[in-house]
């Protein structure tokens, strides 16, 4: 499985939909975009989880790297996540305690 990504900017932040699977393989592709978002100057950005169908530690990891590409900007990257497998890594690994997680899209661009 592949995996896709579109960004799109709502309400002065930039929303990057992932769907299929971040792993080792994948998790490069994604990192990438994170870094040229930064580069580019976005420091506010939401990944939209949504679609993703398996997340690895490669995966959290560069999740992690990219809070901290924002972080070093005072940005923020916050994620869209429902899926109960998904939040139950987040939990397992207290990431749940380090990024905020919201539910929804309409959650995310709520908490301005």
């Amino acid at each position: 499985m592949d995996l896709s990504l579109e960004t799109r900017d709502v309400e002065g932040r930039t929303i990057v939909a992932v769907g299929g699977e971040i792993d080792v393989y994948t998790a490069p592709k994604l990192r990438d975009k994170i870094t040229e978002l930064v580069a580019a100057g976005t420091y506010h950005i939401v990944i939209d989880m949504e679609a993703v169908e398996f997340l690895d530690s490669t995966g959290l990891g560069v999740l992690v790297g990219g809070l901290k590409k924002v972080r070093a900007h005072d940005g923020s990257l916050q994620l869209i996540c429902n899926q109960d497998r998904l939040l139950k890594i987040f939990r397992i690994t207290g990431l749940a305690k380090v990024f905020v997680i919201h539910g929804s899209a309409e959650a995310a661009l709520a908490d301005a």
